[in-house]
């Protein structure tokens, strides 16, 4: 069994927005309150993050996460992995490092950003990892098969994650056939939508809608969800019977 529970469904500001006075953003509906995208999969026995962003010290402690095996990287922009110095708690607690699966890019990006954590004098305290390549070829860990599966971010090439019956994919406009292959044949597919209205980089809801569409899961989430979408009551009431919009908190199982 893959659970999974959705630590953060919003765009890379969240909702509310900072100063925004739009109705969304004024809600007092939970599920229109969304903390940076990210998620926690709980698969044979261990706990696997995928993205770190500015909110990952609070989404831990809200749900209650005591100790993980690895985080995975989509792609190198801030509110994807923002809040990664905040494992040095698991490290004092665990006695142990933390394993980080990314891609060469994003590692060189992690490398400048926490540049104090490679550097050559090691100052107390500080966040301690293991850095780990992700190539678009199946890896494990400790037992769990990962299957990466790259989409297009605009011009930036991300990876999304297949385990098992699960699919999460993030931040795209694109994913060629090749790699919807890779798909098929999912019981659970996540992924972004934006907005009702296009977008440069991300999938908007009647893109989202159309690859759900083409890939027949049995259920889809949507997450990566902006303030433009719109109220979480008045969307999930227009979507298909197995398609839900994502909200924080949400925990499912494969």
């Amino acid at each position: 069994m893959v659970k999974l529970t959705f630590l953060g469904t919003g765009t890379s500001q969240g909702v509310p927005i900072i100063a925004c006075k739009c109705p969304v953003c004024q809600s007092k509906n939970k599920k229109d309150k969304r903390l940076r995208t990210s998620v926690l999969v709980h698969v044979d026995n261990q706990n696997i993050v995928i993205d770190s962003g500015p909110d990952f010290r609070y989404q831990m402690l809200r749900a209650g996460v005591e100790n993980i095996s690895a985080i995975l990287f989509t792609h190198e922009h801030k509110d994807h992995t923002a809040g990664l110095d905040d494992i040095r708690a698991f490290n004092w607690v665990n006695k142990t490092a933390v394993n980080i699966y990314a891609e060469k890019r994003v590692q060189e990006s992690l490398k400048k950003e926490f540049a104090y954590v490679f550097a050559e004098f090691k100052y107390p305290g500080i966040p301690q990892m293991n850095l780990i390549e992700v190539t678009n070829q199946p890896f494990r860990i400790n037992g769990t098969t990962i299957q990466p599966i790259r989409g297009m971010h605009l011009k930036l090439p991300v990876y999304g994650y297949r385990i098992g019956d699960l699919v999460y994919i993030t931040d795209v406009n694109y994913i060629s056939p090749e790699e919807k292959e890779k798909i098929k044949g999912a019981k659970i597919l996540v992924v972004n939508a934006l907005r009702k209205e296009k977008h440069i980089s991300h999938y908007n809801l009647s893109e989202a809608l159309e690859l759900v569409e083409e890939i027949k899961p049995e259920k889809a989430y949507f997450t990566h969800i902006s303030h433009q979408m719109g109220f979480y009551d008045d969307i999930q009431a227009e979507l298909p019977e197995n398609v839900y919009l994502a909200y924080d908190e949400l925990t499912i199982e494969v």
